[in-house]
């Protein structure tokens, strides 16, 4: 009986002390790691939410669409449409002419103000119009004479007064806007003449000085980093191939080797400043190619990227199994033929990922681009490659820094737009790098 007793306090279903505290433990650890789980999560939709209420208003735009009357004694006083003589025209020329079209135009709604004057109420209107107008002229030379509807930006102001940034009562301080303005504004939308609709201008217009934030775009920014992906997809990916399969299948192991294995592995984790600089020694002070250009850009890239595709790629290598190496040899295939015939399209997804994956990285790199002038205000759009790779040009997170810098609100909310534009851009080459795992990869 005393020996079953003793059986009994041993049994298996009799939790000790040890067993409860090592359960306790497992508990414990578990919802720390389901808080830590939740609080990332949250803290990504506060970011996400944050993000979107802010940049969601500017893939919208205020326009006001009215007919200018395109006086030819004012933009051809000679009547020979001779362009050398149209292009003289300025600005300062075209103003009136929208001024008074838009006098004609409140004449003929029968829209009225009290305390506004004409002078004022074309304040509506962004000073952007103008050079629109002038781009439209010298275009076309012979609407001059004419009466063209022409959909004008509104001033950043009337745009933030439909957007929640500007009310009445901030008008009242603003000395850029008045609430008889504001009314106008009003007035004009309930007869049709003012709209809000999508702004297509936003993915394509060049960036814009910081008196007309209602009319900065993306464009040049979207080519600038279209370029500069274009060349570190071109240098980095064989470069970065042929460096992995040369250390992964050829290089001998010794000292030397393990040096250029454990600086690649270094260089992965270098702040991305140190590769501006670096650029900026060398491709600029040392080679002398212009600041602010793609290809400059392109290159400091390339450098930073180089040691994510080496790691991936040799990572994809090695999960390849010997066993189709050796398969290869035994059949009679050189050493060149079994890599390339059958371990490198093996390798060829976890390949693709980790290129894709470098390539995001280097889509949301900023500081390197600051230090080689990519900050620089740019308004022509860079030219078709090669040449265009030479050309001034800026980058999609150079411009959100650039927006963030100045004071108008509305550059805030363009700066947000931008992001969203850039998470897109990023959320789109992870989901590419996903499929192409899943379309090619195989299991053994």
């Amino acid at each position: 009986m005393t020996g079953s007793g003793r059986l009994q306090g041993k049994s298996l279903f009799n939790v000790g002390e040890r067993t409860r505290k090592r359960q306790a433990s497992e508990r414990h650890f578990r919802m720390m790691g389901l808080a830590a789980v939740i609080f990332s999560i949250l803290a990504l939709i506060g970011l996400m939410t944050s993000i979107l209420s802010n940049g969601l208003s500017s893939f919208r735009q205020t326009y006001v669409t009215m007919d200018v009357y395109l006086d030819a004694a004012k933009l051809d006083k000679k009547g020979n449409r001779n362009p050398a003589d149209i292009e003289k025209i300025t600005t300062f020329t075209i103003q009136p002419l929208i001024q008074a079209a838009l006098q004609k135009t409140m004449q003929e709604q029968g829209i009225a103000v009290e305390g506004l004057n004409a002078k004022k109420a074309v304040e509506l209107i962004s000073k952007e119009a103008p050079a629109q107008l002038r781009r439209f002229v010298l275009a076309n030379p012979d609407a001059i004479g004419t009466t063209v509807s022409f959909d004008l930006l509104a001033s950043g102001r009337i745009d933030g007064y439909y957007k929640g940034r500007v009310s009445m009562e901030s008008a009242a301080l603003d000395r850029n806007i008045s609430p008889e303005q504001l009314v106008l504004a009003d007035k004009l939308k309930q007869a049709g003449i003012l709209e809000s609709r999508f702004n297509w201008s936003f993915f394509t217009a060049p960036d814009a000085s910081d008196t007309r934030p209602e009319a900065a775009g993306l464009g040049v920014a979207i080519i600038g980093s279209a370029y500069m992906m274009l060349i570190v997809l071109v240098l980095a990916l064989p470069i970065g191939v042929a460096a992995s399969i040369y250390l992964e299948e050829f290089a001998p192991q010794n000292r030397w080797t393990d040096l250029i294995e454990v600086n690649i592995a270094n260089l992965a984790a270098v702040p991305s400043i140190v590769f501006g600089i670096l650029g900026l020694a060398i491709f600029i002070n040392f080679i002398g190619l212009p600041q602010s250009a793609p290809i400059v850009g392109g290159l400091v890239l390339t450098l930073m990227t180089l040691p994510t595709i080496i790691i991936a790629t040799r990572a994809a290598l090695k999960a390849v199994p010997p066993s189709i190496n050796d398969a290869a040899l035994g059949i009679g295939a050189s050493k060149m033929q079994a890599i390339f015939h059958h371990i490198l399209p093996l390798a060829a997804p976890g390949i693709l990922t980790g290129t894709i994956i470098g390539l995001a990285q280097a889509l949301g790199e900023t500081a390197p681009l600051l230090l080689i002038g990519m900050v620089a205000f740019v308004r022509e759009y860079p030219g078709a490659p090669p040449e265009g790779f030479f050309d001034p040009a800026s980058a999609l997170p150079v411009q959100v820094y650039n927006w963030t810098q100045r004071g108008d609100p509305a550059f805030f909310e363009r700066a947000s737009g931008a992001i969203i534009v850039l998470l897109i851009f990023l959320v789109i080459m992870n989901v590419i790098a996903v499929l192409l795992r899943r379309r090619f990869e195989r299991r053994w």
